[in-house]
């Protein structure tokens, strides 16, 4: 058994190694054959020199704070860690391993930038190499090149890739934050004449943003900055920055767009390079990221590889995913390649876009292009994109007058480097067909922040990140992600407090507040994110962190929706009384809201979708959405209530807590009547009701039994939306329709999760019948959200769920709900004790569930006869009837 605590880590993200500032917090899991954990032992060394041991009392073993001095700037940094308990003291660990970065203070390098001259428009410009020279006269020992810009780079010394980042620095709001990366770049350096280069292009800084292609408002001029930073074996130490000295030239990629493509022309002769430009922008303080980096994850090969006719193929990879092809032949010289990606292919066999084109009332349509292009030098030079990324799971592919070798083409996975923590498996092979396509989709979309799609928009919507977040913590560990994309939130939240629609918001509304956008920021269920993910990220990793960090952002928020409330009416309720009733000072209903947001849709005498937003955008835009509004509203301040009394503000606990009572009575007031009925009387009404506790526990049943019957007469189909879909079947399983939830999740006729497998989905689609019976596409194939579904095989079906006073795993329960024929489940978690895992079978009448308790942790196993056993650390097993 072990003896020795393990999976330390940090709280910083990193590529190589891990990069931390000057006070990172420590983590650790204890060993399980130590018994009770009292107080435990730390050591560290800073480049090789040990600190002073120190003892801690208590049990606390996530997010330790540093109890040295501050680090500095590229020290070294090893610690260990051993428990000591009443029991027994526990073997050291091994050494755990991590450096600082280059802190902002200690930067000496100049923001240098291309020499640029009536360059086009975004999507149109090229990539630019920075470069120097410089010479070593003795053998390098160790040496890092720490480096960030205001665009994309990528970074080569000696002809070397620097580290295996991708679209580095990442996506962020770049007035307010910026990233470093570091590289240990030891063995390209050479004794005598080096090269350093740097290519640069307009990334997510400059280039163009959403579904019409609008340029991004961070800045005017892109910038690089770096320093390389040389030890030497005889004890010498030098630097190189980048500064005046720094030449500047155009680059082969002749078009360097993130969101339409790239374009490189091997043939092209380099021009002669000019100094770079020196001190032309103003940036942020550099920091380092708690998130992992975008990588390339996976190399696949076409499934098929079909020739429509000469000189065009359209490659199947199979699934649909981030990332770009990579080419390894590239035919004679002066041979041109064009690659065109997409989602679709048409029933004639050729890859089909138009689903995705972007259209506005009295605005020609913005057509969609994914479009990379390479010519030739007649070299053995390998096309790889590395400025762009795509959502695609085909690929067409033109070239006149040169073969295509199947075995050349490969499709690059390219998405942040997510650790995996969660797996799912049962006796239905739909069930796990469904769960690994709602995966993929949200890797498709971790791409440094949560997009909504990796094709159309790739825009961090708010409102699809607090649908799933709940969801993505049971697949992989995503708090540095989660954190990163935060800080974003908070960069872009208006001066009034409403936050932004998505994050990093290129468009940066908060300084356009005239514009049209910005008078639909500020919904629910979107901005009320800033409440509930920092809070679901506090529950699954007990980082109390997160929510002081975000507090003031959050309570922003609130105090502008309450106010919202309280001074803003729906003209529905003017005309009802000129003078408020005294409750409607809590109803959140005179402001935009997006409202339940892609409800299924009815169809017109063809069998056609209508779409409410396009037939009638002002009644949509008008229409009462207080119910959805005040539902969020009464969560948020209420989940504010919980943080307050964490963070110990008993001020604000004690607000927050009165308001939630008073917004509750509101909504019941409002939306509720007597015989527990919704007045909005919808399906996504009740769920959200019976989730959020606003129905009282003598009318749930009835409320539950008025679902069900909304169910019944959609001739059992889900008619929930955008955000009450993810909380459908656990509120069924919840009270008492289990089997309900099963023929709603093993449905298999639109609007279905099952209807989308039937298809041949690879991800989750953002309408329900994205490839509809007649073989059409419609909208994004590539939407996470309703993959938020399968939470409920983690939660219900699975039955492993934390106690409803859990933080961390510290306390769990497997409580399968056996139904649709399944005869077997099994999964587990790795959470912050460690890993747990459940799993059940049926063998006749009998109902057998094991589970694995890690340390630190406690469990009970419910059976649905509502039988409950106490499970200790390790495994059990446990039978009933």
């Amino acid at each position: 058994m072990n003896r020795t605590p393990h999976n330390l880590g940090i709280d910083s993200g990193g590529d190589q190694f891990l990069v931390s500032g000057s006070r990172p917090r420590l983590s650790f899991q204890a060993p399980a054959a130590i018994g009770n954990q009292t107080s435990y032992e730390l050591e560290a060394a800073v480049d090789g020199r040990p600190l002073e041991a120190v003892s801690i009392d208590g049990a606390r073993h996530l997010f330790v704070e540093w109890p040295w001095s501050s680090l500095h700037s590229r020290e070294r940094v090893k610690w260990r860690v051993r428990v000591t308990g009443i029991e027994a003291v526990s073997d050291w660990s091994t050494w755990h391993e991590f450096e600082v970065g280059l802190l902002d203070e200690d930067w000496r390098a100049d923001w240098i930038s291309p020499a640029e001259d009536g360059e086009p428009g975004p999507g149109k410009r090229p990539a630019y190499s920075l470069a120097a020279e410089f010479d070593l006269e003795s053998e390098v020992a160790t040496a890092r090149l720490y480096a960030t810009a205001l665009g994309v780079y990528n970074a080569h010394v000696n002809g070397q890739r620097a580290g295996t980042a991708e679209l580095s620095p990442g996506s962020t709001s770049y007035d307010s934050t910026l990233y470093a990366q570091a590289a240990d770049v030891t063995g390209a350096l050479l004794i005598g004449p080096n090269r350093i280069e740097l290519e640069l292009s307009d990334g997510w800084f400059r280039g163009e943003v959403g579904a019409f292609r609008m340029p991004a408002g961070w800045g005017a001029t892109t910038a690089a900055r770096a320093e390389l930073h040389i030890e030497h074996v005889d004890g010498q130490r030098s630097v190189i920055r980048t500064d005046a000295s720094w030449s500047s030239a155009r680059t082969v990629i002749t078009r360097a767009s993130l969101m339409d493509g790239e374009t490189v022309d091997l043939t092209a002769a380099m021009d002669e390079a000019e100094p770079a430009r020196v001190s032309q922008v103003d940036a942020p303080p550099i920091t380092w990221s708690p998130a992992p980096p975008i990588r390339v994850i996976e190399s696949r090969t076409p499934v098929s590889l079909t020739q429509l006719r000469e000189g065009v193929w359209v490659a199947d990879f199979g699934q649909n995913a981030s990332g770009w092809l990579k080419l390894t032949d590239l035919g004679p010289a002066g041979t041109r390649t064009i690659v065109d990606y997409g989602e679709f292919v048409a029933a004639n066999g050729d890859l089909s876009t138009s689903h995705l084109d972007s259209t506005r009332p009295g605005e020609p349509p913005v057509t969609f292009v994914q479009r990379d292009e390479v010519t030739s030098d007649g070299s053995q030079a390998v096309f790889e994109p590395r400025h762009t990324v795509h959502g695609f799971q085909y690929a067409r592919i033109s070239r006149e007058d040169a073969p295509l070798d199947a075995a050349s083409v490969s499709m690059q996975i390219v998405h942040t480097d997510l650790r995996r923590v969660g797996e799912f498996e049962s006796s239905a092979g739909d069930l796990n067909r469904l769960h690994e396509i709602a995966d993929w989709s949200f890797r498709g979309n971790a791409v440094d922040v949560p997009t909504d799609c990796p094709t159309r928009e790739r825009l961090a919507w708010t409102g699809d990140y607090q649908v799933f977040a709940p969801t993505a913590t049971r697949l992989f560990d995503v708090l540095g992600f989660t954190r990163k994309w935060l800080q974003s939130v908070r960069d872009d939240q208006l001066a009034d407090g409403r936050i932004a629609n998505f994050s990093p918001d290129g468009r940066r509304i908060k300084n356009k507040l005239d514009d049209q956008f910005a008078q639909m920021t500020g919904s629910a269920g979107w901005g009320d994110a800033i409440v509930a993910v920092p809070w679901e990220m506090y529950q699954s990793y007990g980082d109390t962190e997160i929510l002081a960090e975000n507090w003031d952002a959050m309570t922003r928020w609130v105090e502008w929706a309450l106010g919202s409330a309280r001074t803003a009416r729906h003209h529905s309720r003017e005309q009802r009384s000129p003078e408020p009733a005294a409750h409607e000072q809590f109803l959140w209903d005179g402001s935009f809201h997006w409202g339940e947001w892609i409800e299924p849709k009815e169809k017109d005498a063809d069998g056609n979708p209508i779409n409410p937003v396009q037939q009638n955008p002002m009644a949509w835009f008008m229409a009462d959405k207080g119910e959805v509004g005040t539902a969020y509203l009464h969560r948020s301040t209420l989940t504010l209530a919980r943080i307050a009394q964490l963070l110990g503000n008993d001020d604000a606990y004690a607000r927050y807590a009165s308001l939630s009572e008073r917004i509750l009575q509101a909504w019941r007031t409002e939306f509720l009547r007597a015989d527990g009925r919704t007045t909005t009387d919808t399906q996504a009404a009740y769920v959200r009701a019976i989730a959020f506790g606003l129905i009282p526990d003598e009318l749930r049943a009835a409320a539950a039994a008025r679902l069900v019957e909304l169910i019944r007469s959609a001739d059992t189909h889900l008619g929930t939306g955008f955000l009450s879909t993810g909380d459908l079947l656990p509120v069924l399983a919840e009270n008492g329709y289990g089997d309900v939830a099963y023929e709603l999740l093993l449905q298999r006729t639109a609007p279905s999760w099952l209807y989308m497998v039937d298809r041949g989905a690879t991800t989750i689609w953002e309408e329900w019948e994205g490839i509809d019976d007649k073989g059409n596409a419609h909208e994004s194939l590539n939407h996470y959200s309703k993959g938020a579904v399968i939470r409920f095989l983690h939660t219900h079906v699975l039955g492993l769920r934390q106690e409803s006073s859990s933080v961390a795993w510290e306390s769990f329960r497997v409580a399968p709900v056996p139904g649709g024929g399944l005869t077997w489940a099994r999964g587990h978690h790795d959470g912050p004790q460690g890993r747990i895992e459940a799993s059940w079978k049926l063998e006749g009448d009998d109902l057998e569930v094991t589970v694995v308790v890690p340390p630190g942790s406690s469990a009970r196993v419910v059976f649905p006869s509502g039988r409950t056993e106490v499970a200790g650390a390790g495994r059990s097993t446990f039978r009933s009837r």
